[in-house]
């Protein structure tokens, strides 16, 4: 059977090129080896904001007083919180399948092969193999967890199965303080584990900015959280007597230190799905980390095949992955997309309270050579956060001196997951700072918070 487009992988890379594809009138299948959606769907974005919500909710009752509402012994099902997280996957995964169908997109289940001369072999569950032809292939195949060297004897998982306990631990010793490492620790910690992060970097959240990194540690230590940064695992020890795991790490004074958990979280990262996919047979290039090359529409170095999302070497995100999908299939039928600004990406991670930013941090700018314009503003001089009880938090945005370019926003509050796509579209539309100044936000809201820090920025700001 042949087609105009065959995509290997129907994450969010992967199946919204082939719905755009079909939009612009290409003949399209999408091979899925599991489930339709991809991690981002069944194992990432989607089943944790789900226990995230719940523990919200849980945190926010367990305050009520404080509004004047009373509840009395505040219990939690922790087989229903995972179950509802599962069910929201399932009905994802459903939509997914449903707007497929819609655009008459042929689905094929089963393990791809790359051969010459443009064919894809998928083999099936049943170990039955069928050979399809296409005039392009894209490959989104995606990323998996990286697996930590210490395996033997201990309760070391990943961050799929860490979505999947039966039980709360009482200790978890969580490696790594990316967004998954974070996220993990927040919704864990509010159901009553012991944390411990351990991160070998000096900062947690490295990529982030370091007063975002420094506030949210400070967070963190205050709900129980111990961290351990510039920190290394030397071993791992499982005790049978105790039935746990002793862990001797090196510490920031390079001192050996230990510590005894229950369960071990591997989420020190992921690694493009690049295995067994017959790359090498095609001689399609791949740099030293496994990741596919390609050019700025996604073509790699031999003809009519392309890749995007997890497995090229930008960054690994759901929203970047399905704007790679849409630029990749435009330029193959002939339009001409706008390559993406990666430097306009917005970053979120749904601790509480959140995370986000845009652009450049404050040490990425000065090694840039900008001369700065910096303004921040806190949540406590911030009336409607101060109703919602929701204070803890800043907003703090980055302008070049010069020219009133706006280089960056970083977020750490309640609710600023919704407010950076204000800051994307500004920066996509070259707003300076007074532009910025020009506009008026509502009162009281906590989107208001940006227009204060870009005053601040100006050294206009009324509020502080």
């Amino acid at each position: 059977m042949s087609f105009d487009l065959i995509i290997i992988g129907s994450g969010p890379g992967g199946y919204v090129a082939a719905i755009r594809a079909a939009q612009l009138g290409l003949k399209t299948a999408i091979v899925e080896k599991e489930n339709l959606g991809g991690v981002c769907l069944n194992w990432g974005c989607i089943p944790t904001k789900s226990l995230l919500k719940s523990a919200n909710i849980f945190n926010s009752l367990k305050q009520a007083s404080q509004y004047g509402i009373i509840i009395n012994n505040i219990k939690f099902d922790f087989k229903k919180i995972i179950y509802r997280s599962r069910i929201l996957s399932e009905k994802m995964n459903k939509g997914v399948l449903s707007l497929l169908k819609k655009n008459n997109i042929k689905i094929i289940y089963g393990k791809a092969k790359l051969l010459k001369k443009n064919i894809v072999n998928v083999k099936d569950k049943f170990g039955n193999e069928t050979k399809y032809n296409a005039l392009n292939i894209i490959i989104a195949t995606g990323s998996k967890s990286i697996n930590f060297n210490y395996i033997k004897n201990i309760k070391l998982i990943n961050s799929r199965e860490a979505l999947l306990l039966k039980t709360i631990p009482k200790t978890i010793l969580i490696i790594g303080s990316g967004a998954i490492g974070l996220e993990l620790a927040y919704f864990y910690n509010s159901f009553g584990s012991k944390i411990y992060i351990i991160e070998k970097m000096s900062n947690i959240l490295p990529s982030s900015d370091l007063d975002i990194s420094i506030h949210l540690k400070k967070i963190l230590k205050k709900n129980g959280v111990i961290i351990k940064t510039s920190s290394i695992i030397k071993d791992f020890i499982y005790l049978n007597d105790k039935q746990c795991t002793k862990v001797i790490i090196n510490n920031s004074k390079n001192e050996p230190e230990i510590l005894y958990v229950d369960v071990i979280i591997s989420a020190i990262g992921i690694c493009p799905n690049t295995e067994n996919l017959g790359l090498e047979n095609l001689g399609i290039k791949q740099n030293n980390t496994k990741h596919i090359c390609v050019d700025k529409y996604y073509s790699t170095n031999v003809e009519g095949y392309y890749a995007i999302g997890d497995v090229i070497p930008s960054i690994s995100l759901a929203h970047v992955a399905s704007y790679e999908g849409i630029i990749c299939v435009e330029k193959i039928t002939g339009l001409n997309p706008s390559p993406l600004n990666y430097n306009n990406v917005p970053m979120c991670i749904y601790t509480n309270p959140e995370i986000s930013y845009v652009g450049y941090s404050e040490k990425e700018a000065l090694k840039k050579g900008f001369k700065l314009k910096i303004g921040k503003f806190p949540f406590t001089a911030l009336g409607k956060a101060k109703v919602n009880d929701a204070t803890d938090g800043f907003i703090k945005i980055i302008f070049d001196k010069k020219y009133g370019e706006l280089l960056g926003c970083h977020m750490i509050g309640s609710g600023v997951t919704e407010l950076i796509s204000e800051i994307v579209v500004a920066r996509q539309l070259e707003t300076t700072l007074f532009d910025f100044l020009k506009c008026i936000h509502p009162h009281p809201t906590i989107s208001e918070s940006i227009i204060e820090a870009i005053n601040n920025a100006d050294k206009k700001c009324i509020h502080i």
